[in-house]
């Protein structure tokens, strides 16, 4: 399922440069920000997966049945949002190859930023996902 999101992220981006440009727009810029709040819900989601875990490890009590249900959902969505974000940002960055237009190099390098932290959200919701696993008791023996 995360392919298909990061192959339909992948084509939409790559058609958001020339669907403007043909409406006679002008293809929207990529600035910093972009990158940096993708890498901000990484890191955000990168913390909460190492404290779930150890919250799990140290005494499952910690966290409450609903609490984990709760990760396990933020986790699922955010790894399928991220893996549409890593492929719209790199079709974005795609669109760009080659065109020598002026901001084109601004474009490629931001998009494909943005793009590496879209695949950081799937990796860090992944691990997320992961720790909030519990063994069950089959597993211990």
């Amino acid at each position: 399922m995360l392919a298909v999101w990061a192959i339909v992220g992948l084509v939409g981006g790559w058609l958001v440069h020339p669907g403007v440009e043909r409406f006679g727009g002008t293809a929207p810029v990529v600035s910093w920000l972009q990158p940096l709040a993708v890498l901000l819900v990484a890191g955000i989601l990168a913390y909460t997966a190492y404290s779930t875990g150890r919250m799990l490890r140290h005494g499952p009590g910690l966290l409450l049945p609903h609490q984990a249900v709760n990760r396990l959902v933020l986790a699922r969505a955010c790894a399928l949002v991220g893996a549409l974000a890593l492929g719209g940002y790199l079709g974005y960055a795609l669109s760009w190859v080659g065109n020598q237009a002026e901001l084109a190099d601004e474009r490629i390098v931001r998009s494909a930023a943005a793009g590496f932290g879209g695949l950081l959200v799937v990796v860090t919701a992944l691990l997320l996902e992961r720790a909030c696993r519990v063994s069950s008791d089959d597993d211990e023996a």
